[in-house]
């Protein structure tokens, strides 16, 4: 793997909230405030003119960066070395239990201590508004300084001295500093006990939330991280799951695919869930079982592909052509035209999600509500739509097909939807689930071609697709099949890459050819290796992807098979569920005594 490959140097911190991306070099590059969707009030990520500035560099000019994690936490820790000295910034967005429910509020809070010497910093805080068109207006208090606008207030208090935020002398580290960002409020408390006391109980509350965790031995350090990063991706107030904090990092330079990912793909819920399952975490399944469920209640018509943090189903797309972009790689769009798209996958996604809180004892979801009008409405939809062409999982824009990948969820919802009736009785839906798990098996099996034994990503279509995977994984194809063996080996011949990466697919959609891979479908073939019992081939394809996180072990949406270079929204929370998913599948295969292994 190239040592130039691009890496993203950032980390991030979050309270369930707000996540803030921290560079190496200090500066806060990403921040949304008020929620995940709102407009960047730092986004030099996007822009290095416009984006605003949150940093606290050396006055000498060169340094070197080392940045990790408090173990098990959500607590960043940078390390600057200087010529003149080196300290460490910590940042952290306070999360714990207070007064029986989770304090979360929007403030930021950063602890700048010497470690060695006696350096020297510039600290410069400069938020945005408006996706970088308005800068706040700045006023001088006797220990804050206060930003502005016509509807908006952040408040910077802090113990270093007012007047460096409006001059360009540096600033000597003779002792401990703190920032404390908010938006909307003001810190009305003691400034260094407060922040000393939030660090603690925030500490406390990730480390305990990570021992409460089901986590297997295997390759438990960057599952413990994966879980980490996934939970604060996680918008508490409505139980929604985002994407990725970011939007517009591109899929691969200059290829125009610059999505905002800020939004909440219901099509995914599945995976998630399987991913929150496998760590015990049901809180988190509850809260986003509930924002599913939620979202039909209000919508009765067809469902989307993705919504709004707060359920919201319109998210128009548009570009702000103002931006330069991520290393001017435009356009940078806000907002998402795929809510637009029809994917009949959903259907069969959102009742398999719901799986657990129907069978699994440990809920009692059967005394909150009706099993049978939950099996009424998802059979419904799937009995209008199962006939209907779609744009499938990749959000193809200018064409539909039967899509494997869309028959094998309703085939698969179906499937969940028989079980739970059996189990509550129903003979209705039962008939009514068996049928409609026939009629997706037609629209499967018209995808098999059997020259190639193998499925083909759509009726009348030849092209590959790594969404097939799932075939084995969900078990349509018992994994220990010829014919499922056979689908794997011309998947991999096609759409493996020799490091274990894996594309998508390789024909021309509506920009062209993919020209890098998708990193939750090489997760995806681990799984499916493990499934058919090549389980040594799915430990060394795994043990190679780790590579291809950034120095936190964070994972981008794409990499790069030439260089390992990481593209696309950063983290991406659906790699992470990959990470995690395909690390219990192999888990579970090696079951070996914890003295053995």
């Amino acid at each position: 793997m190239n040592q130039n490959r691009h890496v993203y140097n950032t980390g991030i911190i979050g309270n369930c909230a707000f996540i803030a991306h921290i560079n190496k070099d200090t500066n806060i590059d990403w921040l949304c405030w008020p929620s995940f969707e709102n407009s960047f009030v730092f986004g030099r990520l996007l822009d290095r003119e416009k984006g605003g500035e949150f940093s606290i560099t050396p006055a000498t000019g060169s340094f070197e960066s080392v940045q990790t994690y408090i173990e098990n936490t959500n607590i960043l820790q940078t390390i600057i070395t200087t010529e003149e000295g080196t300290y460490q910034v910590t940042d952290f967005a306070p999360r714990f239990e207070q007064y029986n429910r989770y304090y979360k509020p929007l403030m930021l809070i950063r602890k700048v201590e010497v470690i060695s010497g006696r350096p020297r910093v510039r600290i410069n805080c400069q938020p945005v508004y408006d996706y970088g068109k308005g800068m706040f207006e700045r006023h001088r208090g006797s220990n804050h300084v206060e930003f502005t606008n016509d509807q908006e207030k952040i408040r910077l208090t802090t113990n270093v001295p007012i007047s460096h935020f409006f001059s360009d002398l540096p600033l000597p580290l003779n002792e401990t500093k703190y920032l404390v960002l908010t938006y909307g409020s003001s810190l009305e408390a003691p400034l260094i006990k407060t922040s000393e006391d939030f660090f603690h109980n925030t500490k406390r509350y990730w480390r305990n939330w990570i021992k409460k965790a089901s986590i297997p031995h295997f390759y438990q350090k960057e599952v413990i991280r994966s879980a980490l990063a996934l939970k604060i991706h996680q918008y508490e107030d409505t139980g929604a799951i985002i994407a990725s904090s970011t939007t517009s990092l591109p899929e691969h330079p200059g290829s125009g695919r610059n999505w905002d990912y800020r939004y909440c793909w219901l099509r995914d819920s599945y995976y998630v869930l399987n991913a929150l399952e496998y760590i015990g975490h049901f809180e988190e399944m509850e809260k986003y079982a509930s924002y599913i469920t939620g979202i039909t209640q209000s919508d009765q018509g067809r469902l989307q592909p993705l919504y709004g943090i707060l359920g919201q189903h319109t998210l128009t797309e548009h570009t702000l052509d103002y931006l330069t972009g991520y290393q001017g790689n435009q356009p940078v769009r806000i907002g998402n035209q795929a809510y637009e798209h029809i994917q009949n996958d959903v259907y069969g996604q959102a009742i398999i999600a719901l799986l657990p809180l129907f069978t699994d004892h440990r809920f009692t979801y059967k005394e909150r509500a009706g099993v049978g009008y939950w099996l009424d409405y998802f059979l419904q939809r799937i009995e209008r739509t199962i006939d209907e062409k779609d744009a499938g999982i990749w959000e193809f824009r200018n064409f539909e097909n039967h899509h494997c990948y869309s028959n094998l969820f309703q085939w698969a919802g179906s499937a969940a939807a028989l079980k739970i009736a059996r189990q509550i009785g129903d003979q209705d839906i039962m008939a009514r689930a068996q049928k409609m798990m026939a009629k997706a098996a037609e629209y499967i099996e018209s995808c098999y071609d059997e020259e190639r034994m193998v499925y083909t990503s759509a009726r009348g279509s030849s092209n590959l697709d790594a969404s097939t995977l799932q075939l084995i994984m969900m078990h349509y194809l018992h994994p220990d099949s010829e014919r499922a063996k056979k689908h794997l080996e011309g998947l991999e011949k096609e759409l493996k890459t020799e490091e274990g990466l894996f594309y998508r697919y390789l024909h021309k959609d509506d920009f062209g050819k993919p020209k890098s891979t998708f990193l939750i479908c090489a997760f995806w073939y681990v799984e499916a290796l493990a499934c058919v019992g090549r389980i040594e081939e799915a430990q060394e394809i795994f043990e190679n992807l780790m590579k291809y996180g950034n120095h936190l072990m964070l994972f981008s949406e794409d990499i790069d098979e030439e260089d390992g270079s990481q593209w696309g929204n950063f983290p991406q929370a659906y790699s992470h569920v990959g990470l995690m998913n395909a690390a219990y599948r192999i888990a579970i295969k090696l079951d070996e005594p914890l003295f053995l292994k």
